[in-house]
């Protein structure tokens, strides 16, 4: 399997990677730099590609997903 091959994803983290490149980009990255974030964020959540093998049945860590974003209350105020 060629390095960057994506036929080991299921459907949702295909359609999960999606959802969060675009995201990215509606920050301001690059294609190229979203694709890559989100790619790397759906491995973190899921542990890798879950068509076959033993690493398939395992739980979610959706933690990754929940970190960044902008900064509220005091942290966001400027004094």
């Amino acid at each position: 399997m060629p390095q960057g091959d994506k036929s080991s994803y299921t459907d949702k983290q295909k359609r999960q990677a999606g959802h969060i490149e675009a995201g990215y980009e509606a920050r301001g990255l690059s294609v190229k730099e979203s694709e890559r974030r989100a790619w790397a964020t759906v491995n973190k959540m899921t542990g890798g590609g879950k068509k076959s093998g033993s690493g398939r049945g395992r739980k979610e860590n959706h933690e990754p997903a929940r970190t960044g974003g902008r900064l509220g209350g005091r942290a966001r105020r400027k004094s």
